[in-house]
């Protein structure tokens, strides 16, 4: 995979009058790892979905160079893996069908081996053919991340990564951050003290 730089410049978020951040600027390269933290309402979640192209910035920029181009936000999504507590899977589907259908949605071929090799990695080899409806949080989380890997993204935005996880769901998450770290870069965006220890550079925001 080749080589992958994010730039962010002047950064700030705004709703209404109210400025969520400003002035933020940093440069994270391929096998880095940014950790986002601050109190609830400081903007981490906001700063998640500017770099994902989610939401616009008020100010600023963001730029991903990737393949000698560079790549704004809004057209960035082939490079990007998305986790979040609120990214919606549907229940009344397997978690096989789940895949299979964001697969699609992505113009992906992902074989039934590709996918039994992922749930594998997850800590779900096994349950692909059990529906949402009677998996766990924890369980629903770690099918989050095979969402975001489908695609092997160079990019990996993590809101909250170990929320409704218990020890070995939180250990699966320290694999896929130890794979990413080799394949691109890695965002997190955290209020637990715990998860600190991913950094290797730290934005604090709300100081």
């Amino acid at each position: 995979m080749m080589d992958i730089r994010l730039i962010a410049h002047d950064l700030a978020a705004s709703y209404g009058a109210r400025t969520v951040f400003s002035g933020v600027s940093l440069e994270i390269c391929h096998g880095e790892v940014l950790v986002v933290s601050g109190a609830n309402g400081s903007g981490k979640s906001t700063f998640l979905r500017l770099l994902a192209g989610l939401q616009q910035a008020t100010a600023g920029s963001v730029v991903y160079h990737y393949a000698d181009r560079d790549w704004l936000p809004r057209d960035a999504c082939p490079l990007i893996g998305w986790v979040a507590p609120d990214l919606a899977l549907y229940r009344e589907l397997t978690a096989r069908e789940n895949l299979r259908f964001f697969a699609e949605v992505r113009r992906l071929h992902l074989s039934d081996a590709d996918i039994n090799d992922l749930l594998e990695q997850l800590g779900l080899g096994g349950r692909g053919d059990d529906r949402l409806s009677a998996y766990s949080s924890g369980m629903a989380q770690r099918l989050r991340y095979a969402y975001a890997l489908i695609h092997r993204p160079p990019v990996l935005l993590l809101d909250e990564p170990t929320v409704t996880l218990d020890v070995r769901g939180a250990e699966v998450v320290d694999q896929v951050i130890a794979r990413q770290r080799r394949d691109g870069i890695v965002v997190v965006a955290t209020n637990d003290p715990r998860e600190l220890r991913y950094a290797d550079l730290l934005l604090e925001l709300g100081r």
